[in-house]
């Protein structure tokens, strides 16, 4: 299956698509030092919010697929080197509206979990 969705995004930052189906996706993102919210080596919940949009954006695969709302829990912390998966299954779909639940973990302890509500829209939403 080929990806159809966010083909410009920044991999080092928000992941990779390492696997892919019909209303399923994995991202990987491997944490740096740059992702760093201090000395201790936390990492910025953001980068983990943003590989887990973009599982879910990756599970809905249509090129005109907008994020519209979320809810997520940070579950644990994740360190600089961590390697954070991200699973992503669309649940339903109604008309243009697509739900979305994602669980990242590293190693095996999960350390987040989301709902995403995304639209697909039949223009891109800049020329909305």
């Amino acid at each position: 299956m080929q990806l159809n969705t966010h083909l410009n995004i920044n991999t080092s930052l928000c992941g990779k698509v390492t696997k892919l189906q019909e209303n399923y996706a994995e991202v990987l993102l491997h944490t740096t030092q740059q992702m760093t919210a201090d000395k201790q080596g936390l990492i910025h919940g953001g980068f983990i919010f943003g590989a887990a949009d973009y599982a879910a954006m990756s599970a809905v695969n249509d090129p005109h697929v907008v994020l519209g709302a979320s809810s997520s829990k940070f579950l644990a912390p994740v360190k600089v080197g961590d390697a954070v998966l991200c699973k992503a299954t669309v649940v339903s779909e109604k008309g243009k509206k697509r739900e979305i639940k994602v669980q990242a973990f590293v190693s095996e302890k999960l350390v987040f979990e989301g709902d995403f509500t995304t639209f697909v829209l039949e223009n891109h939403v800049l020329n909305a």
